[in-house]
């Protein structure tokens, strides 16, 4: 029962852990001295532990996990697409 709590709560961080970053990147419109590569790993390594996550849901366990895992998916996928947008300073 512990190890399930603190799955859920660890979820929830690493899954809301980004935002504030998220809310920089909008408020500001630069993502100019984040590295791309870096959100790049971190979305493939989200990526595999969510087929992982998958997994165990087909085999009766590990709902939590799926749901925290996919938060997290999204959220890396944002900020891909933040740093993509706003990467690259605007000189105009």
């Amino acid at each position: 029962m512990i190890f399930a709590f603190l799955q859920i709560i660890g979820g929830i961080i690493m899954s809301f852990g980004q935002i504030p970053q998220i809310a920089q990147i909008l408020k500001t419109k630069s993502a100019k001295d984040l590295n791309l590569k870096t959100y790049i790993m971190m979305f493939t390594g989200i990526l595999l532990m969510e087929v992982y996550a998958a997994n165990l849901v087909l085999h009766g366990s590990g709902g939590a996990y799926l749901i925290t895992n996919t938060i997290s998916l999204l959220a890396s996928a944002v900020m891909i697409t933040l740093i993509m947008k706003y990467g690259k300073k605007n000189d105009t």
